[in-house]
């Protein structure tokens, strides 16, 4: 009787510039445009035989990640290190995988994480960058970084985000526990950071259009919380852009083996060392 192959578990850790794609999610629209996409058809050729993978957290158009994480099913015979290389060599600029690993059938990217993390990089300076001007957010009237922290501490806890929420939202419901946010000033940067068991549509780039506005003056430091509480999405500012937001962690108590770098994005970590 032939045997038949066991089907086991990956589990990979991914980085992309979001200025490439139409997002992570494969679109109707968009066929092939996709982070999803762009893994699914390489790691097919892997496997040889069609592979679907979920992630841990889905970023819209433009939006970058240093450690997204995914996991996929396969019946082929690989290891770590030939999934990661084989799947790279197939993959389009703008994106790569750093590890794989085998991992549980109980493993999920997306339910077995219990918090996500963005950072959201503001150049704030007179002069539109040159550089990575579809990596950062450009701002160029001065900003309060202490007074956009002030006024974010009011979005810490278990809250309805409903003002912070996209209009075209599928989330059954707007309740989510902000476990850190901070904002920071780093020479001409500016770093919004936020920590969440999970995140609503555009949510990240809701609450910087509400943090901007505090920062240069144009809003009181109370506006934020008057948006929270007002939980009507008209109450709150503009959505910021997505060039200047990346998904840098995920947290997954039950896989402390999985080898996440929650340091990112590199420039990021750069910064870092050069104010240590």
């Amino acid at each position: 009787m032939e045997q038949v192959p066991k089907v086991q578990r990956w589990v990979a850790g991914v980085e992309y510039n979001g200025a490439l794609f139409k997002g992570w999610q494969s679109q109707i629209h968009h066929p092939g445009k996709s982070v999803q996409a762009a893994l699914e058809r390489a790691a097919s050729k892997v496997a040889n035989h069609p592979v679907k993978l979920m992630c841990a957290g889905r970023t819209d158009a433009g939006v970058h990640a240093s450690a997204q994480v995914v996991h996929f099913d396969s019946m082929a015979v690989r290891d770590g290190h030939a999934w990661k290389m084989g799947i790279n060599t197939n993959l389009p600029d703008g994106v790569c995988v750093n590890w794989v690993q085998a991992v549980d059938d109980n493993f999920h990217a997306r339910f077995s994480a219990v918090s996500r993390r963005y950072r959201y990089f503001i150049m704030n300076k007179a002069i539109k960058p040159g550089l990575m001007h579809d990596q950062v957010t450009w701002w160029r009237r001065p900003l309060d970084a202490q007074k956009m922290h002030e006024a974010a501490q009011a979005l810490m806890g278990l809250h309805n985000f409903t003002s912070f929420q996209a209009s075209d939202c599928q989330a059954n419901h707007a309740n989510r526990t902000m476990l850190d946010i901070s904002v920071k000033r780093q020479g001409e940067w500016v770093v919004l950071e936020v920590c969440a068991n999970a995140f609503l549509y555009h949510m990240v780039r809701n609450i910087a259009g509400v943090l901007l506005p505090i920062g240069q003056g144009s809003k009181p430091v109370e506006w934020c919380s008057e948006v929270l509480a007002a939980k009507d999405r008209r109450q709150a500012g503009v959505t910021a852009p997505g060039g200047g937001l990346y998904f840098v962690d995920v947290d997954y108590p039950d896989y402390p083996e999985l080898p996440i770098v929650n340091t990112g994005p590199p420039f990021y970590t750069f910064m870092q060392s050069s104010n240590g």
